[in-house]
């Protein structure tokens, strides 16, 4: 595939001499498979898969989590107290009336 890959941007840029498109289109492709190899995580393993990719996922995942548990366990935290204190003074009201 990826001798496929360069065979066709050569012929592109060979035939950018005849037009300008064809440069174009070859440094258009040069760039979409660049991007596409950057997305990915870079390089391959042996075995095919890009563990370095699916590191980079995990990661995200893992940091994304944590700002989501940060930002709401900080913005709940008063109001949980609140609701504490409130449930406290509630069963100790209802304890010297009982």
């Amino acid at each position: 595939m990826f001798v496929l890959l360069l065979t066709l941007i050569a012929v592109l840029f060979g035939f950018g001499f005849l037009g300008p498109i064809w440069s174009v289109a070859a440094a258009v492709l040069v760039y979409a498979a660049t991007r596409h190899g950057r997305d990915r995580g870079g390089g391959r393993s042996r075995s095919g898969s890009s563990d370095l990719g699916d590191y980079r996922d995990y990661r995200e995942r893992r940091n994304r989590q944590e700002r989501w548990d940060r930002r709401y366990s900080r913005q709940n935290r008063a109001r949980w107290r609140r609701e504490d204190r409130r449930d406290r003074e509630h069963r100790s009201t209802r304890e010297v009336a009982g």
